[in-house]
């Protein structure tokens, strides 16, 4: 970086979900360590971006939408955010513009900024998931974003086969918690003794815990009549205790419920086994080396139209990225309460299910590439070369 950029970095930054502000957040903390100089952080986003130095022009919830209902009644709200966000880029253009997670409105905002400051570098943090359906946004995304941050070590090619930006893979941010979430001396004598701890996570959305509670309460029902004792852990999120603590009051084996996050790692380190809804809390558990069955349940409507839209055979993150059926899913119409405790069965037992997904977990780690460099390291540097490079 020459003299100039020594001195001073403006960076802008949006993410509108909580998980994008918590990468950000580590991304913006390497920044400031490694450029060198005095850094300037603007944009929009939460607590951790804003612990980090981050100026919020609004708050990060005024972008934040989950499903249709949603957009739609919020869609006046978000179109002023947009053009705010977009006219104070302008204003006072940044070196570098990152743009985390919430494709939807941080798209349209690379396309606005890029047609009125063509070379600012724009960075997209979070691939599209263009593996899964909509393939067509990669190519639609190249002409406003120079570079790509992948968290998923298959997305560079995908994304180079559809004609997407050039795109790196940085790693996913649960890498950074493996010695959280792998066992020490005590926990792992605490997953070989008896009862076993199970976990149970149905999600950590409100329509996910209406979908899946339920069902979750009669599989580990239908598990405890087999004859298979437990101890029932359920981590939640603060904010869903009260709704988690009403479901699984109708559930025949209570759980003890944890919202404290390292409660919840401790649980992880300890776990013998784990019933979950699909979604990265799987990755989460195959990289505690936690063997799982997944389940999930969308609306009706989707479900129909799903088979027709989505790309890939599993709905499981370690099953997609070891590109084998490792973990028992069961998804929509195929939803089958008896197998599913019959096989949370076999894998809290020692035997060749359990040790499947254990070998298959073990494959992961090279894949995922657990022994380099931090993820946020690796973004931060990808930020401040383009960043050096714009300005030169």
């Amino acid at each position: 970086m020459n003299a100039e950029a020594a001195r001073s970095l403006d960076v802008f930054v949006v993410a509108g979900e909580e998980s994008g502000d918590a990468l950000a957040a580590g991304m913006m903390r390497k920044i400031a360590a490694r450029a060198g100089g005095e850094v300037r952080f603007r944009g929009v986003g939460g607590p951790r971006m804003q612990a980090a130095g981050l100026a919020s022009l609004f708050p990060m919830d005024d972008i934040t939408a989950m499903g249709f209902a949603q957009v739609i009644a919020g869609l006046p709200r978000i179109l002023d955010r947009m053009r705010r966000t977009v006219e104070a880029i302008l204003a006072a253009p940044p070196d570098v513009l990152v743009l985390v997670d919430s494709p939807d409105f941080t798209h349209r905002v690379a396309k606005r900024v890029r047609a009125r400051l063509p070379d600012l570098p724009i960075v997209k943090y979070v691939a599209p998931t263009v593996w899964v359906w909509r393939e067509g946004r990669a190519r639609a995304m190249a002409p406003h974003v120079d570079h790509v941050l992948a968290l998923l070590p298959f997305e560079p090619e995908v994304m180079a086969r559809l004609g997407g930006p050039p795109t790196t893979y940085v790693g996913h941010p649960l890498l950074g918690a493996i010695p959280e979430l792998r066992p020490d001396e005590v926990s792992a004598a605490r997953r070989a003794a008896e009862p076993p701890v199970l976990l149970a996570l149905p999600g950590s959305r409100r329509a996910e815990l209406a979908r899946l509670g339920e069902l979750f309460g009669h599989v580990l029902g239908l598990l405890k009549e087999s004859g298979q004792d437990f101890e029932l852990v359920l981590p939640t999120l603060p904010r869903r205790e009260a709704e988690v603590r009403a479901l699984a009051a109708g559930w025949p084996v209570k759980p003890h419920i944890v919202v404290d996050e390292a409660e919840k790692r401790a649980a992880f380190r300890s776990a013998r086994a784990a019933l979950a809804a699909s979604g990265t809390v799987t990755l989460e558990l195959a990289l505690a080396h936690v063997p799982m069955v997944a389940a999930y349940r969308v609306p009706t409507l989707e479900g129909w139209i799903a088979p027709y839209l989505l790309k890939v055979p599993t709905a499981i993150l370690p099953n997609i990225i070891l590109n084998e059926q490792v973990v028992p899913e069961y998804l929509q119409w195929h939803i089958d309460p008896p197998r599913m405790a019959a096989d949370l069965r076999a894998i809290i037992a020692e035997g060749p299910q359990r040790q499947a997904q254990l070998d298959a977990f073990a494959r992961l780690d090279a894949i995922l590439g657990v022994d380099g460099e931090p993820p946020d390291h690796r973004a931060a540097s990808i930020v401040l070369d383009l960043a050096a490079r714009g300005r030169i």
